[in-house]
């Protein structure tokens, strides 16, 4: 009897994960709770936006991005730090993510340590005579790309700049990354690759496809010693199929394997779409759960 409604149970799975494309209805049907909008009592972060037109790691191109320094910043303890690809779609208090005003709340409630946020967007190339819009983009490049560059861009050229003016933490215990889509993997490449310089990955509706190989992840976790990350999945039942792969398998594939490395990891599948409607509903959760025992900077 229980082998019978294993098999039941496995069908099932399988006839939500694989079924044909665009048969699945997204509902997207997410409510924000008190944690993503702004309280009266709560004190507000500073948030200014800034410019990078220098970078040598990804040569040529040039990106904005913002900064949110938490209210109880003092100016002598080092900060932690949490990273945001595609900075522009987190930063804002009205998006999908609102990161600011849920850092302000956590923060203020003692849910999350004292947090600089850094949002960045991808690269673009200038070209003469067009507007910045249609400039040539570096985001997959930057994002879907199996290698340490991206990491190597945030700790030679991103970190030491913000570092300047702000006290951040250099311990990966003190440091997070955060992504969507290729954002989302590029923010797990980011750790995998360089795990003393964060320790913490949140990835949204994450691109673990074969864009730029990075579907060669799932087998690669089972392969290789279990590294010192965790790891905060979401995806949903209606994410993309094309012609990369599998949305919802991979980030399925993924937990499998995390849990099969007995990795610290948690998985949040609902039945959204490509979008951040369901991950910014669980952002408050996600940071809770990502942040739980920080220890101290040393």
């Amino acid at each position: 009897m229980r082998y019978s409604l294993l098999l039941v149970a496995l069908a099932g799975l399988i006839a939500v994960t694989i079924s044909p494309r665009n048969s699945v209805s997204a509902a997207d049907d997410y409510t924000y709770g008190p944690d993503s909008a702004s309280q009266s009592d709560v004190p507000k972060g500073n948030v200014t936006q800034h410019r990078w037109k220098t970078s040598k790691v990804f040569e040529g191109t040039e990106r904005d991005y913002w900064v949110y320094v938490p209210s109880q910043y003092d100016g002598r303890t080092s900060a932690c730090v949490m990273v945001f690809q595609d900075g522009g779609s987190y930063v804002g208090e009205k998006g999908q993510f609102r990161a600011p005003v849920v850092f302000d709340n956590l923060i203020h409630k003692k849910e999350m340590p004292i947090t600089v946020g850094i949002f960045i967007n991808p690269g673009k190339f200038p070209t003469p005579g067009k507007e910045e819009k249609d400039w040539r983009q570096n985001r997959s490049f930057e994002y879907d790309t199996v290698s340490n560059q991206y990491a190597q861009f945030l700790e030679k050229e991103i970190l030491p700049e913000i570092g300047k003016t702000i006290k951040l933490r250099t311990d990966a215990d003190g440091r997070a990354i955060c992504g969507i889509s290729s954002g989302g993997i590029c923010a797990f490449t980011a750790a995998w690759e360089r795990p003393d310089l964060f320790s913490k990955v949140l990835s949204h509706v994450g691109s673990f496809t074969n864009i730029r190989g990075g579907d060669v992840y799932p087998g690669l976790i089972r392969k290789t010693e279990r590294k010192p990350i965790r790891v905060f999945l979401q995806d949903g039942a209606g994410d993309l199929d094309n012609l990369h792969g599998h949305w919802p398998l991979a980030n399925l594939s993924m937990a499998a394997s995390l849990k099969y490395m007995d990795y610290d990891y948690k998985l949040v599948y609902g039945d959204g779409g490509h979008n951040g409607k369901h991950g910014g509903v669980l952002l408050p959760d996600a940071l809770r759960w990502l942040w739980r025992d920080t220890p101290p900077a040393k």
